[in-house]
């Protein structure tokens, strides 16, 4: 019994909890809507998350990739009074957002969402994971032009040491409790379900959101 309450509290158990959580959103620009798959969908995702992560007292950081190319944050992210950190590397942690971290000596997890899966959302990860941050990769807020990209991104973020995870779940894991005095608030937001994304039809059974 012993040995297993030590394997246990080794073991990485992925908890969010709102003053030691931040949330990234990558990228969501102009340029990518007809181009990237289900597009409205996962913007829709992630603004959910950020009302969400608003009402919580979650902070967020938004980037753009070479915004003088791509375009700006598309408007219906909700993200227009957030500083937008532009770049042309594909990871998010430009100095910028390096100073964000460490200005949050408390933070242990980053819920990640945005575009492409397979190219800065990976890299952004990557590069967390090895600052020995957990990240919690919102599924049906990330995506990507080709869903095979997507797919296997996923089974490579899981490989990675990134928890996958969906927007509810995790919007319900930072309240933590119906008499949260906001619970009200944030469950208006989940009342109806995320608008789908495109996963199902692209798993037809077991696959990388599986154990």
């Amino acid at each position: 019994m012993a040995a297993r309450r030590a394997a246990v509290a080794g073991a990485r158990l992925g908890r969010v909890a709102p003053g030691s959580s931040i949330l990234f959103l990558c990228d969501m620009q102009e340029r990518f809507r007809p181009s990237v798959a289900f597009f409205p969908q996962v913007v829709a995702v992630a603004a959910r998350l950020l009302q969400a992560c608003r009402e919580l007292g979650v902070p967020a950081v938004v980037t753009e990739q070479h915004p003088r190319a791509l375009g700006p944050t598309v408007p219906e992210l909700g993200a227009h009074d957030l500083p937008k950190h532009p770049k042309t590397c594909f990871s998010m942690l430009v100095p910028a957002v390096e100073a964000e971290l460490r200005a949050r000596p408390g933070l242990a997890a980053v819920l990640l969402c945005g575009i492409e899966t397979q190219a800065c959302v990976l890299s952004t990860a990557l590069d967390l994971l090895e600052r020995g941050l957990d990240v919690h990769v919102v599924v049906d807020a990330c995506s990507s032009r080709s869903q095979l990209d997507r797919l296997v991104a996923l089974g490579r973020l899981r490989q990675s040491g990134a928890f996958l995870t969906t927007s509810e779940s995790l919007i319900l894991q930072l309240l933590g409790d119906a008499a949260h005095p906001r619970f009200r608030q944030v469950q208006q937001l989940i009342k109806e379900p995320a608008p789908d994304s495109g996963l199902l039809a692209l798993l037809g059974g077991p696959g990388v959101l599986q154990g």
